[in-house]
């Protein structure tokens, strides 16, 4: 099976007042710490979508072994950031495993298992609730090339539109960091 891995760092950080992508981690950033996940993870294409502070990504970030996808409307929410990815997704692969560009804790061998799931839609079960990574098979993406919007993603997971497989996953949601506090829960 060929699999896609779709790192989401378009963001403007809104909330944050800062590009949480840059934040400081084990002496690097926030990013890099996502993709060398990423990475690890042995994917056949790797995507990042960029637009709020790409130049400063772009300086700042190793995006060796990427592909970047530049979204113009990425303050539209992460909807458009995954509708831009999906017309860069290799027409051989069977599907895109979702990461999200700013959590960091999501381990290679969940993303692993939830590519091999046998549905359309495949998701992360923790002990504190559903959480990335997400699975979307290839029957999916003209879905996912119409999404706009925050959330966009949680709210194809629940249509009922496709099913859905939950791989169950040990300990809690990773942190996925949208403020202050969420960065110092991180990295205590």
């Amino acid at each position: 099976m060929t699999v896609t891995g779709l790192v989401l760092a378009a963001g403007a950080s809104v909330r944050l007042g800062e590009a949480k992508q840059l934040l400081a981690y084990k002496g690097r950033t926030l990013l890099d710490a996502t993709l060398d996940v990423a990475r690890s993870c042995g994917f056949d294409q790797l995507l990042v979508t960029l637009g709020g502070s790409a130049a400063a990504i772009r300086a700042q970030v190793d995006l060796s072994g990427t592909e970047v996808v530049e979204n113009l409307a990425f303050s539209s929410g992460c909807g458009s950031s995954i509708s831009a990815a999906v017309r860069a997704v290799s027409p051989a692969a069977d599907g895109l495993v979702l990461l999200l560009g700013d959590q960091p804790g999501v381990g290679a061998d969940a993303v692993r298992r939830v590519a091999a799931v046998p549905t359309p839609l495949g998701v992360c079960r923790y002990a504190d609730g559903l959480g990335h990574p997400f699975w979307f098979h290839r029957d999916v993406f003209g879905s996912l090339s119409t999404l706009h919007g925050d959330k966009a993603v949680w709210k194809l997971l629940h249509s009922g539109e496709y099913a859905v497989t939950e791989v169950p996953v040990d300990g809690p949601v990773p942190i996925d960091v949208d403020t202050r506090e969420d960065y110092e829960r991180l990295l205590s």
